[in-house]
């Protein structure tokens, strides 16, 4: 008779991965609700139910989070990604340079950061180049895959599996311990897609070009010396066709030029009045030596890295209204300055200090990071939300920033520390040295990955503990008929599988106990099957909803599922059958 422990445990399972594939929850609070039921039903104890919470692999992650952080706020990923990406004149030169690129920073930094910063470069590159996104998003986001899978801090996965191979009582792997199959199989990975994807991708608008019922607004802009602009053209900085954005006129020495050349030269000093949606006023303040062409800005309290950009709406109860901003005192009275002002979504032009003020106007505002919380309940203002990502960058901290993430791997390939201790070190570093603070690194930690993978680790002790690994392992042996490499054939697919169904890490986390089993009854080592789980579950190309990068990039890149399917399919097959070759020549049985 089958113990009624299995039957719940696996009918508990199969619900999450139905509800997991229909993509109608969220992947953590379908786990945490399966995770509670284990509980409970006495399946699990208090302790098991909460031991993924204590796993190495999750503080490191965290502690990843806040690193990558710090280079991303000194400017440091933005710096490299533009030395990287240059201005390439073709789409194949392009994408050469781009997936060359993904592939390699995602072996250092866990490849999910590196494809929000890539995506984000892309969008303005091809803006100025005339390219499209959907050409170079997807295989940018295959690419930072493959290239996570060289080393362990490349993606989490990699990390969890490290971290369950240790507690079963197994050496685990160095940082670059995966590299003899993940360099590999990201080569070949990376040719196939610089030569397919042209056939195999549509020319498709993203998701921001389709959109335009935007609020926009005029902003002044100057040229500091110290701009990494000064000295180049219009159109060699990229300024021509920037996305959501036109660069209107430019004032210099009291002199306009309301008719801007591209083959105009950029000088210090300049003012550049730009015109555009408000996402885009964001990613202007994120370049070196521009900034907010305002007297006013400089008179706010607080230092500059503290200061944000707000959107509030006046209420006809404002004191401000019908006054112009002089007259109403605008900036001593709320310790903010109005750099721009849409009324009915529109730009307003003119001087902003001339402009009078009406109910239901539209600010944006640079105030202290306190604003929100100090006003969001006064009369004054009908509505305040803050504009993610508007901090200033703190360029001169980014020497600092790429020193710690050095030193971060010296440490670990060395094993002077072990690799929570060096990611730590390096987390607590971006803290104290500036690169950070306390409040962006908490913001940084993206805690709905932590609790997916805290739940998924219960749910493999589940199966694990009630025998549900050991049923599916002789399932599989009469599949395999007993031979080894089968075996861990139908472990790979049956990863991969999940991973594009569920999540990469669950899919890791659920597989591992299973991979444990076929390799104990086989009488082989743990270690292939292992590695096969982390390439397997990591190796999501076919939907968009298995890789956390693949759905970022849905939206920018306009596509549509049938482009996963197109592209990814060949790439999936080619990485398994690499996979499945180099494995157990360099991890024998």
């Amino acid at each position: 008779m089958i113990p009624v422990d299995l039957i719940a445990v696996s009918t508990i399972l199969i619900s999450s991965l139905l509800l997991l594939a229909s993509n109608r929850f969220p992947a953590d609070t379908v786990l945490l609700g399966a995770l509670c039921l284990l509980l409970v039903t006495n399946i699990l104890t208090p302790a098991e139910t909460l031991a993924g919470l204590s796993n190495p692999g999750i503080a490191t992650i965290a502690a990843l989070y806040v690193v990558v952080s710090g280079l991303r706020e000194t400017g440091a990923i933005a710096w490299l990604s533009r030395l990287l990406l240059g201005k390439p004149k073709s789409v194949v030169l392009a994408q050469i340079r781009l997936l060359i690129s993904a592939a390699s920073i995602s072996i250092l930094i866990n490849n999910t950061p590196v494809v929000a910063m890539f995506t984000s470069a892309v969008q303005d590159w091809c803006k100025r180049s005339q390219f499209k996104p959907s050409q170079f998003l997807l295989p940018l986001s295959y690419a930072s895959i493959l290239g996570g899978t060289c080393s362990l801090i490349g993606t989490s996965t990699n990390l969890i599996v490290d971290s369950l191979m240790r507690e079963s009582g197994l050496s685990g792997f160095n940082l670059f311990g995966l590299a003899a199959v993940g360099i590999p199989i990201t080569l070949v990975g990376c040719l196939y897609l610089i030569v397919a994807s042209p056939y195999l991708l549509p020319n498709r608008q993203s998701s921001t070009e389709k959109f335009n019922d935007v609020r926009e607004y005029l902003v002044e802009m100057q040229v500091k010396p110290s701009c990494e602009l000064v000295g180049q053209s219009i159109q060699e900085a990229g300024l021509r066709h920037l996305p959501g954005l036109f660069l209107i006129e430019i004032f210099r020495q009291g002199e306009l030029f309301p008719v801007v050349s591209p083959h105009t030269i950029i000088q210090q000093n300049d003012q550049l009045v730009f015109a555009g949606a408000v996402e885009s006023v964001v990613e202007l303040r994120r370049i070196k030596g521009l900034v907010v062409a305002s007297d006013q800005t400089f008179k706010l309290q607080g230092k500059e890295h503290e200061r944000r950009l707000f959107e509030a709406v006046i209420s006809a109860e404002s004191p401000v209204i019908r006054q112009n901003i002089r007259e109403a005192r605008f900036r001593h009275r709320y310790n903010a300055v109005i750099l721009s002002i849409a009324r009915n979504a529109k730009r307003i032009k003119g001087k902003i200090g001339d402009i009078q003020l009406q109910p239901g106007d539209t600010l944006l505002l640079e105030a202290e990071k306190g604003f929100l919380f100090k006003f969001r309940n006064s009369r004054d203002f009908l509505l305040i939300s803050k504009l993610s990502n508007s901090n200033v960058i703190r360029h001169s901290h980014a020497p600092l920033a790429l020193s710690i993430l050095v030193l971060m791997i010296i440490f670990m390939s060395t094993a002077t520390l072990n690799i929570l201790q060096s990611v730590v070190l390096a987390a607590i570093a971006m803290l104290l040295s500036g690169c950070l603070n306390i409040e962006d690194a908490r913001h940084s930690i993206d805690y709905q990955v932590l609790l997916v993978i805290a739940c998924a680790y219960g749910l493999g002790t589940a199966v694990q503990k009630v025998g549900l690994a050991d049923l599916i392992t002789q399932q599989a042996l009469l599949l395999s008929g007993g031979d080894v490499w089968l075996m861990l054939v139908l472990v790979y697919i049956a990863t991969v599988i999940l991973t594009e169904t569920i999540t990469n890490n669950a899919a890791a986390i659920i597989m591992f106990p299973i991979a444990v089993s076929a390799a104990n009854t086989l009488g082989v080592s743990i270690t292939p099957f292992a590695v096969a789980v982390m390439i397997a579950a990591s190796a999501s190309f076919i939907t968009p909803i298995g890789y956390q990068t693949n759905l970022m990039v849905f939206g920018p890149g306009g596509y549509r599922f049938i482009d996963y399917i197109k592209l990814g399919l060949p790439l999936s097959l080619i990485v398994a059958f690499m996979a499945l070759f180099i494995i157990p020549l360099v991890w024998p049985f």
